[in-house]
């Protein structure tokens, strides 16, 4: 006998048994991403707003003061400066991994001899850990022993402190992020490798060179993934901590003292747990607002097909 699905109020039938065992089945699937985003991720977000109000030194009870530390940091030198690094380094990174990557990636789209392992090749330093990349960038940079001061004497450039001088320290560490555009170049010969060769062959016909090619065809339909490692790179940019930590540990005179280092001193450094909550709720509400700006600013340049 057929079973009758009773009515809810309103003429709405109340889900079946099959579809209640669906739905516990995929909330149990789904239950270790659930419970881990709770306990690691809402939880201490939610508890780092209780402490942004708070004086908590780690050791005694956390003790209420109001908006005092809100206050701090918008009187704090240190905190605008971290803001400045952090910005500093966005702009000026970004912008040229983004360059060198679809370069890269255009490249390695031709039909070279060995290109597997020249693609391989760029993608390697990805799975280098941070840490090791930071002790061996520290070398490279060594004034007396860095192999990059050894490149630059072959042009007759004299040996530089890159990590040791202020106006330098920023520059090197730009020019170290772009060990790390594998990423985005793989994601970008994928897109490369999606282009119908027809509209390529078509532009062809009309007269077009390979440099209008690759500005009225080619360029416009990678604007999707363009705009996707900008996003991610930006973000990541912004929370450049390990390199720091390890090279120059912010400084010579806090040069290198970025946002995220800051905010680690201020709450396992000094113990000053709840003006760190500030500043990373500070940090965050600046971060979400600029990719929300970057998606809204999205919708004159990129292009998706359909």
């Amino acid at each position: 006998m057929a079973t009758v699905t009773p009515a809810l109020p309103g003429g709405r039938r109340s889900p079946s048994r099959r579809r209640l065992q669906e739905w516990l089945d995929g909330y149990l699937f789904a239950a270790p991403f659930i419970v881990g985003f709770l306990l690691f991720i809402a939880y201490p977000m939610l508890y780092s707003v209780y402490l942004a109000f708070m004086d908590w030194d780690l050791l005694s009870p956390p003790r209420f003061t109001g908006l005092k530390n809100i206050v701090r940091l918008f009187e704090d030198p240190k905190a605008r400066l971290s803001l400045y690094n952090s910005a500093y380094y966005t702009v000026f990174a970004v912008p040229f991994q983004l360059l060198i990557s679809f370069s890269l990636a255009l490249a390695l789209t031709q039909k070279l001899r060995f290109r597997d392992f020249y693609r391989a090749g760029f993608y390697l330093p990805i799975i280098v850990p941070l840490v090791a990349s930071a002790v061996v960038w520290q070398r490279v940079f060594h004034p007396e022993f860095g192999i990059l001061n050894e490149v630059l004497g072959w042009v007759g450039i004299p040996p530089q402190a890159w990590l040791f001088r202020p106006e330098l320290a920023k520059p090197a560490f730009i020019f170290m992020s772009f060990w790390m555009i594998g990423r985005q170049m793989v994601i970008f010969i994928a897109g490369l490798g999606n282009i119908p060769e027809s509209l390529l062959e078509a532009a062809n016909l009309d007269g077009a060179g390979t440099f209008r090619r690759l500005w009225h065809v080619t360029i416009p339909l990678m604007t999707p993934l363009i705009f996707y490692n900008m996003v991610i790179a930006i973000i990541n940019s912004f929370q450049t901590f390990i390199p720091a930590m390890i090279m120059t540990q912010g400084g010579p005179e806090n040069a290198t003292l970025f946002a995220v280092l800051y905010i680690y001193r201020q709450g396992f450094v000094n113990f000053n747990m709840g003006y760190a909550s500030a500043l990373a709720w500070e940090f965050f509400i600046i971060v979400v607002g600029f990719t929300i700006a970057q998606f809204y600013l999205s919708r004159r340049w990129v292009y998706y097909e359909g």
